[in-house]
């Protein structure tokens, strides 16, 4: 029996892969993820159906751009044992796979997007993972509130 959905919130820099490559492709393997923490939400959390925030960082008005949601549930990330992959990880092997992710579907893409401008006036969102200081994660949960007001 599935649990109730969970909400999160992954980032791309656009100009690596976007939300309209997103829309192009209707689906992608979240890969190159190295960090932990973010491993962790897709491996153990992430779950198909879950609702995603698609998040554009590192450009000029970064933000969320669309909705997409989990397709997939996790697997091995293939490009750890690629060796001319830039996520290439000598430590892992198939047998003991180090890092995983998930597939990302297409939902919509947002007419107007929610600036990380917008997001830190909004007092609702003050406790949000996203707008805490430091938090460079790229796969990050988000409150079922937080998601609402964002889709509000």
């Amino acid at each position: 029996m599935k649990s109730e959905p969970r909400y999160w919130l992954v980032k791309s820099e656009p100009s690596a892969y976007s939300i309209d490559d997103l829309k192009k492709d209707k689906k992608t393997p979240w890969t190159g993820i190295r960090n932990y923490t973010a491993r962790n939400f897709m491996r153990d959390g992430m779950q198909i159906g879950d609702p995603v925030l698609f998040y554009h960082s590192s450009c000029p008005v970064p933000g969320v751009y669309g909705i997409a949601k989990v397709v997939s549930k996790a697997y091995a990330d293939p490009t750890q044992f690629d060796s001319s992959s830039s996520y290439y990880d000598p430590k892992a092997t198939k047998g003991k796979p180090i890092w995983y992710l998930v597939d990302i579907g297409f939902v919509e893409k947002i007419h107007e997007p929610i600036t990380l401008e917008a997001l830190k006036k909004d007092k609702r969102l003050t406790k949000m993972a996203l707008l805490q200081r430091g938090n460079r994660l790229s796969v990050m949960s988000v409150e079922e509130s937080e998601f609402k007001i964002m889709c509000s």
